[in-house]
């Protein structure tokens, strides 16, 4: 597919669509397939989707500005919404699909496992550095900093004061 092609099938679609961008080769990509699929199944009639091959139309990678696959982009009458790459979980790839159909970006997205795991095991080997040199206060807070960056997401103390102090600093705008 060229790029013209592309965008024709953007700008002259009515519908919101979601456009996965892989290739044959890439085991992500591979991973990523009975999920992407089973979000196509759910949002059918709702939504269109796309698959496009990477190697396959490489001028529409570039024109895209993709760096890394899999990557998943929603449109929603004609411009680009949202857009993630790397493997999505499914409650991921639903809100791009419901991000596509409403045409307003999600607030957050959802950490995946592999990235609290990443941020929970750096915030606990940060706090263990810290406790064993000293205690060196300053690599203690940057640990319980990343350590609760892996959870801040499921925290009901965040949950309840993070729109109040959103609400603040918008206000003084």
């Amino acid at each position: 597919m060229t790029n013209k092609e592309f965008e024709a099938r953007i700008k002259g679609s009515t519908q919101p669509i979601v456009i996965d961008l892989w290739a044959p080769w890439c085991a992500p990509c591979r991973a990523m397939l009975p999920i992407f699929k089973e979000a196509e199944k759910k949002y059918a009639g709702k939504v269109k989707v796309m698959r496009i091959n990477a190697d396959e139309s490489p001028e529409v990678i570039r024109a895209l500005r993709v760096f890394g696959i899999p990557t998943v982009v929603g449109y929603s009458h004609g411009a680009e919404i949202i857009r993630r790459s790397g493997v999505l979980s499914p409650q991921g790839l639903d809100l791009i699909f419901d991000a596509a159909i409403t045409g307003e970006k999600p607030a957050r997205m959802p950490l995946a496992p592999r990235d609290r795991l990443l941020r929970g095991g750096a915030g606990l080997a940060l706090l263990a550095i810290g406790w064993f040199i000293g205690p060196s206060w300053i690599l203690l807070a940057a640990g319980a900093v990343v350590l609760f960056s892996a959870v801040y997401d499921r925290c009901p103390i965040y949950k309840a004061v993070a729109p109040r102090v959103a609400a603040i600093f918008h206000k003084s705008r």
